[in-house]
């Protein structure tokens, strides 16, 4: 609903809000800071609050045919510390559950943020906060209730699915493809297993977006992270979370394989087919700490996984509590 900004006046550093309002774009001065660096993730977090708070009621939820709303309850977290805590414990939708995760870790990075600047400057993001939430809901209310929003100058406009954030909220999660392959994985699963998928989307997402490595990617289509260190000679790690309503893969797991070309007299390997060397299935489904201690260990030792590829069924991988349950022949 809102785009921030930092700009320079008079010595100080300005974070600018951007809205729509009754006169159409329309900017106010959030606080001022004595430095640029001390406002840049304060604004960046800000951005990633306003897109994440928008976004999930600016759309249509389309699961299983459907034409309905999503809820509204995350706007809570905006000006209500304890309600935080409800943003990781919730089931309605892989989506929905997503972006109330990312909210939860964008607040915490606001509150990081302003550990380090003057009581006034907190005083004022908290007021902008509230704003923003304030907004919204009187937004929402004309919209889906006929209620009138009071007359103001200031007033910040919202219009269902026309969502004022800056470059679709800069997140993935925010667009429409990564919504619709997490909605493909709802078909036909039962409450129940939807709970224990969006449990394990908490794990995998959290480990992704703690660990250091650059290569790694998150997908959705399975669940999963890929990481293919640098140096690792071809060789290359999977963590799949279990495929919800599937009921041949209901336990966590990691796959360590090489890409072996396609023909082997191309000098240029211009295509090449992954094969999977060892694959360890979990009895139990591991911490989001766990799976980030190994990303981080493969990401800083690539030559782990030649070595790790060549262990037998039933061994440990060194360094690790894996256990090998399936070889390349097994």
């Amino acid at each position: 609903m809102t785009i921030y900004s930092q700009h320079a006046n008079r010595g100080k550093t300005q974070i600018l809000a951007t809205y729509q309002g009754p006169g159409g774009v329309m900017s106010s001065t959030v606080t001022s800071l004595s430095a640029p660096a001390l406002a840049a993730p304060i604004v960046e977090a800000l951005n990633r609050i306003s897109a994440l708070v928008t976004v999930p009621v600016s759309v249509r939820d389309h699961r299983d045919r459907g034409v309905n709303r999503y809820p509204r309850t995350h706007l809570a977290a905006l000006t209500n510390r304890d309600s935080r805590a409800d943003l990781l414990s919730g089931s309605h939708s892989l989506w929905y559950e997503y972006i109330c995760l990312q909210l939860h870790q964008a607040l915490a990075d606001l509150d990081d943020a302003l550990a380090v600047v003057p009581p006034p400057v907190l005083t004022a993001i908290d007021a902008e906060l509230a704003t923003e939430a304030r907004g919204l809901r009187d937004a929402l209310a004309e919209y889906s209730e006929a209620i009138p929003v009071p007359a103001s100058e200031s007033r910040r406009d919202w219009e269902f699915g026309y969502p004022f954030v800056a470059y679709d909220g800069g997140m993935q999660v925010l667009s429409r493809e990564v919504r619709e392959r997490l909605d493909r994985l709802e078909t036909d699963i039962s409450s129940k297993e939807r709970k224990q998928a969006v449990a394990n989307l908490r794990v995998l997402v959290t480990a992704y977006s703690r660990c250091s490595s650059e290569q790694a990617t998150l997908d959705y289509a399975p669940l999963s992270i890929f990481s293919e260190p640098y140096d690792s000679d071809g060789y290359y790690l999977s963590i799949f979370a279990p495929e919800p309503g599937d009921e041949d893969a209901k336990s966590w797991e990691i796959e360590i394989a090489r890409w072996e070309p396609d023909d082997p007299d191309d000098e240029e390997c211009s295509s090449a087919t992954g094969v999977v060397a060892i694959r360890c299935e979990l009895a139990v489904s591991p911490e989001a700490a766990q799976l980030t201690s190994l990303l981080d260990k493969v990401e800083q030792q690539a030559d782990l996984l030649a070595k790790w590829a060549k262990s037998p069924v039933g061994a440990v991988l060194e360094g690790t509590e894996l256990v090998v349950t399936r070889g390349r022949d097994s």
